[in-house]
């Protein structure tokens, strides 16, 4: 391809706003332009990438025998209701009616619609296991769409499913899956953790996430460096040890204005996490009361999945004092008829907690004594600094982007989709499924946030546009005619080159090659030919390191550091 007839040149600058690395080169290299928030065109270079990223993807999925399909965009909205979803989900889920005035469902995921193809064609084990996957766009509503692909509202994923007889034919497949994603993004160039992960809107019965590590994550995890454990901090957990005091009498003390956890453990002379922090929220329009360390915060989503619903809202104080608490001097003991969540922390002895009278604080109230909680389960957000919960030493917290993840579904849409089967004996059962996503879109970005330096991209050879950036310095006969030459010769070695013709100076298109991140860069110029030939430099290299090459050995030398290339990038 020649640079001067290419759609989308380079810019100096990113847009005002432009809030990671990863957004701001792609849309200075000419990769992609924004049409709105978290709406994005890619141009040729990005597509080309995008493209390669999809071929990875595809023989790895097709070395573990699960092959492409392709499935609706828009879904009739009595499959979401089906599975409950279209209750669940909230604005992100975009519905909207056709004009015969039917419900209809914009597609951000198709484990309904996948579940429903697979119910209409399965009628006997001996069809199972199914597996197959698509590479789609989707879309979902983010209200604060963000880092250019990263957090959008249109993405591009592949998204496979698979349906078994029982569990530990779909533990067989997971772990298949899990190999291919390994291989795959070894082959596109990261490196990732694999970390354990709440599964959200998709629910079923356990998930993880495969994470690159880079500042610009919006995801939060914690790992131990020790044994290796790692987990989105959603999900990550914690053994803090609690003093083993005997248990001393509760007693009422008068704390006037001391509303808060700070301002009771200062007026009482005791530590924050000597007190219980009363929480309130509710959920199914109940009153939830949550107990816990008051030095700690709740996890919100290990309460609601504990509590069984999509989510939990902050209480009203007058859903508060309808149980007989007290904003601001709350305590379980003495409620009835309320619904009262402890976190293990809790099990502290001898703790303070409000009284439910203004003024007033208990002192040594424990738990199992003084009250009985209705949930006693782990909800504390775990932090960096915790003991880890499988070794024990001080677990870290990095940022990650979400690259990928695998979710063991069970029977979560199978079974109220009514996706059964006949067994040996001619007895129905609901077939077992897990889904498997892994973003297209995400990874480009990811990709960029990863490979660069102060000067642009740095693609690695498998995912980048082109192999090699034949760059024309001079207008002059003599040194056309060579790179025209040399152009033509890697094209008919099948060597992917983008060709700068342009007539711009030796600092501009330098820059752009730099910016667009081309692993190998070839300079034709007067001064390159009178030296015996071609210059020719590794995108990873300083400037000083370049070397002049014969033009007849041109695609040998090329041939020769894609190849080592390539093995690098060759899963271990």
């Amino acid at each position: 391809m020649r640079y001067s007839g290419l759609f989308g040149k380079t810019r100096r600058d990113a847009p005002a706003g432009t809030d990671t690395a990863s957004a701001a080169l792609l849309i200075r290299a000419g990769f992609v332009r924004q049409l709105g928030a978290g709406i994005h065109s890619y141009l040729p270079l990005a597509l080309r990438s995008i493209h390669k990223i999809e071929r990875i993807i595809r023989e790895e999925m097709e070395r573990i025998d699960c092959h492409e399909l392709a499935m609706p965009v828009v879904h009739p909205a009595d499959l979401w209701q089906e599975t409950g979803r279209w209750y669940d989900i909230g604005d992100e889920l975009v519905r909207f009616v056709d004009r015969a005035e039917r419900p209809m469902v914009l597609a951000m995921t198709h484990e309904e619609v996948a579940t429903d193809l697979v119910r209409r064609e399965v009628r006997s084990y001996r069809q199972l296991p199914v597996q197959f996957f698509q590479i789609q766009t989707k879309y979902r509503d983010e209200p604060r769409p963000r880092a250019g692909l990263l957090r959008g509202r249109e993405f591009l994923m592949k998204d496979a499913y698979s349906f078994h007889t029982d569990r530990d034919d779909l533990q067989r497949f997971c772990e298949d899956c899990h190999h291919a994603y390994l291989r795959a993004f070894a082959r596109c160039g990261i490196d990732v953790v694999v970390v354990e992960s709440d599964s959200g809107i998709m629910g079923g019965e356990g998930s993880h996430e495969y994470m690159l590590i880079a500042d610009a994550g919006e995801d939060v995890l914690l790992t131990c460096p020790s044994c290796g454990y790692a987990a989105n901090r959603e999900v990550a957990r914690t053994t803090l040890t609690a003093p083993d005091d005997a248990p001393l009498p509760m007693e009422e003390v008068e704390t006037p204005g001391a509303t808060t956890i700070e301002a009771v453990a200062t007026y009482l002379d005791v530590g924050r996490d000597r007190t219980a922090k009363a929480v309130f929220y509710e959920a199914d329009g109940k009153l939830i009361f949550v107990v816990i360390r008051g030095d700690r915060s709740v996890n919100e989503i290990k309460l609601a999945e504990l509590l069984g619903v999509p989510q939990v809202a902050p209480a009203s104080e007058e859903l508060i004092r309808s149980s007989g608490a007290v904003p601001g001097y709350a305590s379980p003991v003495g409620l009835t008829d309320t619904i009262v969540v402890a976190d293990e922390t809790a099990r502290a002895p001898n703790l303070v907690a409000g009284a439910n009278r203004d003024g007033y604080h208990l002192i040594n109230v424990n738990l199992g004594r003084d009250y009985e909680p209705t949930h006693l389960a782990d909800i504390l957000m775990a932090e960096a600094g915790d003991p880890c919960p499988e070794c024990g030493a001080a677990l870290v917290e990095q940022r990650g982007i979400e690259v990928g993840n695998i979710f063991k579904l069970g029977t979560t849409y199978s079974a109220p989709l009514k996706a059964v089967y006949l067994d040996e004996n001619d007895n129905e059962q609901i077939m077992v499924m897990g889904s498997y996503g892994f973003g297209v879109s995400r990874m480009l970005a990811a990709l960029a946030e990863h490979h660069h330096d102060d000067r642009g991209l740095r693609w690695p050879a498998s995912v980048a546009p082109f192999e090699v950036h034949l760059v024309l310095i001079g207008a002059n006969d003599e040194a056309r005619e060579a790179a025209d030459g040399v152009y033509r010769m890697l094209q008919a070695e099948g060597i992917e080159v983008l060709y700068d013709d342009r007539d711009e100076s030796a600092g501009v298109k330098f820059a752009d090659a730099d910016l667009i991140g081309i692993p190998i860069r070839l300079t034709v110029s007067n001064r390159s030919l009178k030296s015996g030939g071609v210059e020719l430099k590794l995108r990873n290299q300083p400037p000083a390191d370049a070397e002049v090459v014969a033009v007849e050995s041109v695609v040998a030398q090329v041939r020769s550091h894609l190849t080592t290339m390539f093995a690098a990038l060759q899963p271990r």
